[in-house]
């Protein structure tokens, strides 16, 4: 029986993710059961440079950051710029390269594949909706707590609705009606990051907004 790789993020149909990435539009993330629930993303901000809240993310880096779903590497350059040591996984050969063009140090796969100095990263970055990579909150943050050093810090940006915690087959569709193929996703508000953690070995330190977003600092 032939196996085949679980669908990731923005993949098939014309790949509508990577054509977004490279004409700095905007996607809809799409859940077929519920037609009326599309979320807007804006890759154009992705594209451009780390923002003021982007870049506190950072501020109590004491160590090598890996950013989870780096996309075109924003934060990559950030933390360079401020002499941090960084790496970027993300799924996305466009996303990626579009990183490496930037400065910034990307490997193109999977958070659940083998990632360089596990167990050594001072801090993860999950951020940009990538808490729901995988549609399993919990194995997700399991894998950062093997990730980042005892310690260690992971940095969640959660759903702007506190209570939010729904796991779904996602679809991105770009400007021009290109679907991706379905993929397993999740959105979690703060809340229920709290139970993904405690579930996940990690404890959590503080939550903030900022922006208009929210996150979530767990601790290893």
């Amino acid at each position: 029986m032939t196996m085949h790789a679980p669908v990731s993020f923005g993949a098939g149909g014309g790949e509508p993710y990577a054509r977004a990435l490279r004409t700095d539009g905007r996607i809809r993330l799409t859940d077929p059961s519920r037609p009326d629930a599309a979320v807007t993303l804006d890759v154009g901000r992705w594209n451009a440079a780390a923002d003021r809240v982007d870049r506190s993310l950072l501020d109590g880096a004491d160590g090598p950051v890996i950013d989870i779903g780096c996309g075109p590497g924003r934060m990559l350059v950030a933390a360079r710029t401020l002499g941090i040591p960084a790496l970027g996984v993300d799924v996305s050969a466009e996303a990626v390269a579009i990183a490496r063009r930037s400065g910034g140090t990307a490997l193109q796969g999977s958070v659940f594949d083998a990632i360089p100095d596990e167990g050594h990263w001072d801090t993860a970055l999950v951020i940009d909706g990538n808490i729901g990579i995988g549609g399993d909150p919990t194995a997700l943050l399991e894998r950062c707590r093997d990730i980042v050093r005892d310690g260690g810090r992971v940095i969640v940006e959660t759903h702007v609705d506190r209570s939010a915690d729904r796991t779904y087959t996602a679809r991105v569709v770009d400007a021009d009606g290109h679907q991706s193929a379905e993929f397993p996703w999740a959105e979690v508000g703060v809340d229920a990051l709290l139970d993904h953690a405690e579930r996940a070995g990690l404890t959590a330190r503080q939550s903030w907004t900022a922006g208009g977003r929210t996150f979530c600092e767990l601790l290893a």
